[in-house]
């Protein structure tokens, strides 16, 4: 995938009494590799070998994981975190790519998950095919906050 831009001063994290919730500013200083690794492991994501480098706020993400679908939501739990704004994606896939690639899409202040299915599929009440797609990112279809970037499933 390359060089992935996020919003740096957007994100959430994945696990403990935060996860969820837009983090102030002051979480971004204390972003760590460990840090990262923990966004990485509550994906759920199996990687073999996975190595995080962190270089003020970009991440570069090595390994190998078993698909692009398992690519892109480790990519984006990384670049989701506060305090990232670049994820520099290294990772290998070991099975090859059945279907095509998912659209990353930015949220944008007043997108709800249906507003962004009804611009991608044309049907609002698609929704739900993007809120399975960011899971665990995602907790809650109404819970998505401006800067965060999405997986957008292409249309079956």
């Amino acid at each position: 995938m390359g060089l992935i831009s996020f919003v740096k001063e957007a994100g959430a994290f994945l696990f403990g009494h935060s996860a969820g919730e837009a983090q102030p500013a002051s979480a971004a200083s204390q972003l760590t590799v460990d840090l990262l690794q923990k966004q990485a492991e509550a994906v759920g994501v199996p990687v073999q070998n996975l190595a995080i480098e962190l270089n003020g706020g970009a991440a570069t993400v090595r390994g190998s994981v078993g698909s692009q679908t398992d690519r892109e939501k480790l990519v984006l739990a990384i670049g989701n975190t506060p305090g990232v704004g670049q994820v520099d994606d290294q990772l290998t896939v070991s099975a090859p790519a059945t279907t095509p690639s998912a659209t990353l899409y930015t949220v944008k202040r007043g997108d709800t998950l249906s507003a962004i299915a009804k611009s991608y599929y044309k049907d609002g009440s698609k929704y739900p095919r993007i809120f399975e797609a960011n899971k665990p990112m995602l907790g809650d279809p109404n819970k998505i906050y401006p800067g965060q970037v999405l997986r957008i499933p292409p249309q079956a």
